[in-house]
């Protein structure tokens, strides 16, 4: 009796994609079994051309529990064409293979030579604007004379083609420079939004596939597309400003059919296409869009539209060198909120409060307006404390505002935008004669379509809401890419997810969407090797850098730069995703390489070469120490009651040259670890010893006898504590001197953007769990909970953001960095923390001393459902575990006691005073 059978078959972590471009694409499953203690001993996997048996690839029966990222090695794939694919498994309960599985996937564009299509470029006729720049007020500078800025309406492009026989399968491929949205047949291609993303445009640009199988027909057909600004062309990044990669906007496209009959054919945007300006006067991701009812051209997507006067498009081009098949999940709609209140003032403005921060739009439904009536959308993530509306993003060009201008429908409208999204929980509506009703308006959040995987939920409603508004921040910031927030800037800052990556693994399946964001980020590194800080990084970024000075003029930082290694070791600890570090090797070694001869070449500006011993000549010809660097960002002392232009610039200054080594030997000793990963024993053994010998300058350099850093801050004795970088006789001298810090500031923390993820662990590791506790349950600023106290519904950006009396100051409500601790509720709070890539083995060890009395936690690692769930009644702890088939447990338990737990379901209670006494006596 076969009692096991594989289930979530996928496909580079997708369930069936179309559209794929992997061309050695990896195969995963789980194990489901009512037994316990089940392991795969074998399987077998095959993949099949669906359409015409063939048997591409079989690895016949292979021994081993191997399940995750199997990677394809048979036949070359074909481009457009679907493969059926299925796996049977033995385990060691039975010597009978288990039922076959299937699934399936469908390729993509896998060569540029299938590409027959052209972008067309419409004819545009944008307006003008002017902006000042958002950097002068980050600055604190006087804005200089204003840059006239170009607004561009929507197009419309439609082609129509003609097919001659019944369609069995029909796949549309196609992009933009800029966004878009396509029809056939005057139905929707999909429900994703803002396609193609946000990309490195000048060397990736995503390509969607949409199955239009059933919205084709024989006969005549059109294809349509509607084309805005988006990242392209639009307002976008810290200085908001405009045509970044084009001023311009263009799209591609190419049908694949295929006829029931066995025959092919393809219909591409060519010259036949023709244009017209769409209803949208303008429609920007930062600005917004003004839509005018009355200007939408009914029936336009339709065959037998009459397109008479309609435009031909004035550009075409062939290069399509830089088109490449998405990779990961779209963004779509993933949730519709209702209101929880609405207000209406003495000017007949209406006033909603969604009660949540998210990112998003709102769509509204109005009653019968007058034709031209114009409704006013604004947005916003706070208010003053006394109700009043409040702008807590500052500059030109970053309105968040929505126009509507009604047509007159006798029916009613409804009204949501298309080409914009904003990051708010407060709309103000003026404009409307009356007041909406909670039915007729919502707030739709959109984000990158991520699985969630994570749950966690405590005795403590703080420490959920905590919890909560992590993820609420991780879902608004990780749309397309993993940005900062989602209302200033929406830039891919490669600091905040090197901080939040970890967090960000338990509550959704980020490996796809940060892998696309890797790659990106790998096509922005600069020759040298310098990785950017932020990715995608448009031509405009470049000329700002090499003009800019200070802050602004910052190509490459440490704990920024060194995402390019950390980033992908995360994702290889927490999915088993060896591709990901093979992927990035390259740029890590050229990151690695830059830091080497940077450190050999320069030193820092108070150091006198002719002064210094032969000893420090040497030291700091291994430090990577100089250069403009953002330090330990943040760092909550040094922002203290000053303008945010004048205190962000202090951390840089008192922690920079501290923080570059740092991360440099982070790297060196990461790469260490990842060479051998990947077979590289050589390699690692050369930077096994470089990190050795920089770890020996660094201490020399940079800490003292006494344990003490230079640097009196507590961020850089964190992370020296951390990676390793204090010597062994010295340690617990640190550690006190960083508890006496903390103590010092009242129980509370000053660890800023890079240093805060690994505070509380340091604290634990070192024998300060009692100071952990304090500080994460401190309700005084700056703390975690603090923001909780005061009515947060996502992370901030400044730990102060909302003051004691509730005075908002002008500053991100919505920045997932700080979530990091997320990780942690995870790891130290629930006890659940990978012990082998991917999760086949994890370690169980609650924190019973956190002051919680229940606790509950899930997972979905890659092998299944991780869940954990602990109580305390009268001094017993009680703990029930269950561990997905094919991977075990490591139960640590406060007496020390280690038990190992195979698959399935298991449950122990134990008294903890004995437990505590039996690690006392240990340590006696």
């Amino acid at each position: 009796m076969i009692e096991h059978s594989c289930t979530r078959l996928r496909v580079e972590y997708l369930d069936t994609p179309i559209g794929l471009g992997e061309k050695a694409p990896r195969f995963s499953w789980q194990m489901e079994s009512a037994r316990p203690a089940i392991h795969q001993t074998g399987y077998e996997l095959e993949v099949r051309d669906t359409a015409t048996g063939e048997l591409m690839w079989t690895t016949g029966q292979r021994s081993g529990a191997e399940s995750v990222s199997i990677e394809y090695t048979g036949a070359p794939l074909l481009s457009n064409t679907v493969y059926g694919w299925r796996v049977r498994s033995w385990t060691n309960a039975s010597q009978d293979a288990s039922a076959w599985s299937d699934s399936h996937f469908e390729t993509g564009m896998l060569q540029p030579s299938d590409w027959r299509a052209q972008w067309v470029t419409p004819t545009q006729t944008p307006t003008s604007t002017e902006r000042w720049s958002m950097l002068d007020w980050i600055m604190g500078r006087q804005p200089g004379e204003p840059v006239t800025e170009r607004l561009r309406p929507t197009q419309l492009l439609r082609q129509t083609f003609t097919l001659d026989g019944r369609v069995d399968r029909a796949r549309l491929y196609a992009s933009a420079h800029g966004v878009y949205e396509a029809q056939v047949n005057a139905t929707p291609a999909d429900d994703q939004v803002l396609a193609p993303g946000f990309d490195s445009y000048e060397h990736r640009t995503s390509v969607q596939c949409y199955d239009v199988t059933e919205f084709v027909h024989e006969g005549q057909n059109a294809l349509a597309i509607t084309l805005a600004d988006g990242w392209w062309a639009g307002r976008i990044v810290l200085t908001g400003s405009s045509a970044q990669w084009g001023d311009t906007t263009s799209a591609i496209w190419q049908l694949e059919i295929d006829y029931a009959d066995g025959r092919r054919s393809r219909v591409c945007s060519d010259e036949s296409v023709l244009s017209a300006p769409g209803p949208h006067e303008y429609a920007d991701l930062f600005i917004g869009e003004r839509l005018d009812r009355r200007a939408i051209i009914d029936g336009w997507a339709l065959p037998d539209f009459d397109a008479a006067g309609w435009n031909p498009v004035v550009e075409l081009s062939d290069d399509t060198s830089s088109l490449t098949p998405f990779y990961g999940e779209p963004i779509r709609r993933l949730a519709e909120l209702a209101p929880t209140l609405i207000t209406t003032n003495a000017n007949g403005e209406h006033l909603v409060d969604f009660g949540q921060v998210i990112t998003g739009r709102v769509r509204l439904t109005m009653p019968q307006l007058q034709a031209g009536t114009v409704v006013t959308i604004e947005h916003t993530e706070v208010l003053s404390p006394d109700g009043s509306w409040f702008l807590n993003i500052d500059g030109i060009n970053k309105e968040q505002t929505d126009v509507y201008v009604a047509g007159g429908l006798p029916d009613g409208e409804t009204y949501e935008p298309r080409f914009t999204f904003h990051g708010f929980r407060y709309a103000r509506i003026s404009g409307l004669p009356v007041s909406p009703t909670t039915g007729d308006i919502c707030a739709v959040v959109l984000g990158s379509d991520l699985r969630p995987t994570g749950s966690l939920s405590t005795s403590d409603d703080r420490l959920n809401k905590l919890h909560e508004n992590a993820v609420w921040s991780q879902r608004g910031n990780f749309l397309s890419i993993p940005t900062d927030c989602p209302q200033r800037e929406r830039a891919g800052w490669s600091g905040d997810i090197q901080v939040y990556a970890p967090a960000a693994t338990n509550n959704a399946h980020v490996a796809a969407f940060l892998t696309r964001w890797l790659r990106n980020l790998r096509a922005d590194q600069l020759e040298d090797g310098r990785v950017p800080i932020y990715s995608p990084r448009s031509p405009f970024d470049r000329e700002q850098a090499e003009s800019g000075q200070g802050l602004g003029g910052i190509v490459a930082a440490a704990g920024w730069s060194d995402a390019v290694v950390i980033l992908p070791w995360v994702l290889y600890e927490r999915y088993a995703d060896r591709r990901v570090l093979e992927e990035n090797y390259p740029a890590m070694l050229a990151w690695i390489n830059f830091q080497t001869k940077t450190a050999a070449a320069e030193l820092p500006p108070h150091l006198d070469a002719y002064t210094m011993t032969a000893r420090q000549r040497t030291n700091h010809s291994l430090l990577y120490n100089t250069g403009e660097h953002f330090g330990d960002w943040l760092a909550p002392s040094t922002l203290n009651g000053k303008p945010l232009h004048e205190g962000i610039g202090i951390a840089p200054q008192l922690t920079g040259e501290i923080i570059a080594p740092i991360f440099q030997l982070r790297s060196l000793q990461l790469a260490a670890r990842i060479a051998r990963v990947l077979g590289r024993d050589a390699e690692a053994d050369v930077f096994d010893a470089r990190w050795k010998q920089t770890r020996g300058a660094f201490i020399d350099e940079y800490v003292g006898a006494d344990g003490r850093l230079s640097s009196t801050l507590q961020g850089p004795t964190v992370l020296a504590l951390a990676f390793d970088l204090i010597p062994a006789d010295r340690r617990d001298a640190t550690a006190a001197h960083l508890a006496q810090l903390i103590r010092d500031n009242g129980d509370r923390l000053d660890t800023g953007f890079v240093s805060v993820p690994y505070l509380l662990d340091v604290l634990h590791d070192t024998g300060y769990a009692d100071l952990a506790a304090r500080v994460l349950w401190q309700s005084e600023a700056p703390s975690w909970l603090y923001e909780v106290d005061h009515g947060a519904t996502t992370m901030w950006e400044s730990w102060d953001a909302v003051a004691a009396d509730g005075t908002a100051r002008a500053v991100s409500m919505n920045h997932h960095a700080f979530g990091c601790v997320d990780d942690w509720l995870f790891r130290r709070i629930a006890g659940i923390a990978p012990a082998a890539p991917g999760y086949r083995e994890f370690l169980i060890e609650p924190d019973f001393s956190s002051g919680l009395t229940e606790v509950e936690a899930s997972l979905e690692s890659q092998y299944g459902a991780i869940e954990v769930a602990w109580s305390l009644a009268d001094g017993t702890a009680t703990l029930k575990v269950s561990v997905p088939p094919n991977s075990t447990a490591l139960l640590r338990l406060p007496s020390a006691t280690e038990v190992v737990l195979d698959s399935g379901f298991h449950s122990r209670s134990f008294d903890l005073d004995s437990a505590y006494a039996a690690v006392e006596r240990t340590r006696a």
